[in-house]
């Protein structure tokens, strides 16, 4: 560049891990980049926080597809051994089932097999067939539509396309995981299991397309990860690597409004003040950008039309005890999942018998992330997103029924070995994250047509205007998260 032509600047609303890895990207561009946070601290929901003696992951705790991270550090010319490490694990999940049973969900695919005919009487054949099955949508389909925006005719037009198409089968569409998975497993227990996948965006799988059984690949094929120091360690790492490149963070610093002028931004307004850009992104809930710093009430109701994804209510808790029949990740079952997801997108009333995950990552890292002899739980349900429910009364309600569901699965008194307590409601991360209704991955997928239906990752009335996060396309989740910072940036390249 000569030295008397000034780079183009861009300023990206929102630190987190989608708005990271665009200003990462974008400075390796040649683009001056500025982010500005509401909050004092990067990452958004992959954050964490202390209660005494315990650390806490306060979101996402799931780690897969490394390689979305591998691909930052190798286009900054950085060993990403210097900023963040981490290890596969042996097991993805604990599984416990209402009548006793237990499943450990191996890395081994043929281990992970056997143990479902060993303790569900599956066919070892029926999960090692899904699993292949799985693979091979995620590759033929999945990965285009991941990677691409789904909104240019460029994408259209690749060669990928035809063969997505060519593979791409009526059932995919037509059909609903749960069954799917019904025609494809003799366990009900095994058909319960894999139901749960649609949680990872939020969906329901009795109403989800089974095409989202691709996202079994992601932790069975691929393998399930732990970051080195927790999940905030991929926060803190991409952190590190954008000021390193250069990029400039605001901390504290809630935007405004976006200026625009003659169809085009031209910046952004905080506290009264103009900060002038050639390009914004937002990682802003898509429907709060309009609402709020757009002052477009048309375009926002427009996202509303979407059904939003399902939230959480999560229990922070600190553990005056090891149990050793857990790992770092465990699920609890309902023994009526059906009526579980009725009550999370029909009525978006509290469920008595929720399934109940708990996340410890004092299994990965004792006398570090808890106390010796001690464990981090990280402790969630699903919850519908926030209309404005009695979230206190609804906590009771949860409260109650996950002790009764750990202490009778776990044979301990599980209220008697709480420490510390922090509590998460839907309320409470519409709040902190600016997720409209709490909706952890913004809009579901439980139509047709849902992948096509989000929001893409430019605007078409406002040229330089730019979306990341899971709001947008392609969705939400860390994978998907850090996918669309790279759609961003290389539509960012083609346009400038």
């Amino acid at each position: 560049m000569s030295e008397n032509v000034k780079p183009k600047k861009a300023v990206i609303i929102g630190a987190g891990i989608a708005g990271i890895a665009a200003a990462i990207r974008l400075r390796i561009q040649g683009f001056d980049v500025e982010v500005f946070e509401q909050n004092n601290y990067p990452g958004g929901k992959l954050s964490d926080f202390k209660l005494g003696e315990y650390r806490f992951d306060a979101g996402p705790s799931l780690f897969t597809q490394p390689e979305n991270i591998h691909d930052l550090f190798t286009l900054a010319n950085e060993n990403i051994s210097d900023y963040f490490s981490y290890e596969q694990m042996p097991v993805s999940c604990n599984y416990f089932f209402e009548d006793g049973t237990v499943v450990n969900a191996y890395s081994n695919n043929l281990a992970f097999a056997n143990e479902l005919n060993e303790k569900l009487g599956e066919p070892t054949q029926n999960t090692l067939n899904f699993l292949k099955q799985s693979e091979n949508i995620y590759n033929n389909i999945g990965t285009l539509f991941i990677k691409n925006s789904l909104h240019k005719l460029s994408t259209l037009l690749q060669p990928a396309i035809f063969s997505a198409i060519k593979y791409t089968r009526l059932k995919y569409l037509f059909k609903s995981m749960n069954r799917l998975h019904e025609e494809q497993f003799q366990s009900p227990k095994t058909v319960q299991l894999f139901n749960r996948y649609a949680t990872y965006n939020g969906s329901n799988p009795y109403k989800a397309p089974s095409m989202l059984t691709m996202i079994p690949h992601l932790e069975h094929n691929q393998g399930s990860f732990y970051p080195k120091g927790g999940m905030i360690s991929i926060t803190n790492a991409l952190y590190q690597l954008a000021l390193n490149k250069g990029v400039t963070f605001h901390f504290n610093k809630k935007v405004s409004k976006i200026v625009e002028k003659d169809k085009k931004v031209v910046g952004l307004e905080i506290a009264h003040e103009n900060v002038y850009a050639d390009i914004v992104i937002s990682n802003m809930d898509v429907y709060f950008t309009y609402k709020h710093l757009l002052n477009d009430e048309r375009t926002a109701n427009k996202v509303l039309k979407q059904e939003r994804s399902s939230s959480a209510y999560i229990f922070y808790w600190g553990i005056r005890k090891n149990f050793s029949q857990l790992t770092l990740h465990n699920i609890f079952f309902t023994a009526d999942y059906q009526t579980e997801f009725h009550h999370l997108f029909n009525t978006g009333n509290v469920y008595e018998d929720p399934t109940v995950y708990i996340n410890i990552t004092s299994k990965c890292e004792p006398g570090i992330q808890a106390p010796d002899g001690k464990e981090n739980w990280f402790v969630m349900v699903n919850a519908p997103a926030n209309k404005g429910q009695n979230w206190e009364a609804y906590g009771q309600i949860y409260k109650k029924a996950i002790l009764n569901k750990l202490s009778s699965m776990l044979g301990d008194n599980i209220a008697d070995l709480i420490e510390e307590e922090h509590v998460l409601t839907p309320a409470t991360i519409e709040q902190k994250t600016a997720s409209y209704m709490g909706s952890l991955y913004g809009t579901s997928s439980n139509s047709k047509l849902a992948a096509f239906m989000r929001h893409p990752n430019f605007s078409n009335q406002l040229k330089g205007l730019y979306f990341v996060g899971g709001s947008v396309h392609p969705g939400g989740g860390i994978p998907l998260c850090l996918n669309s910072a790279k759609i961003v940036a290389d539509l960012i390249k083609k346009d400038f």
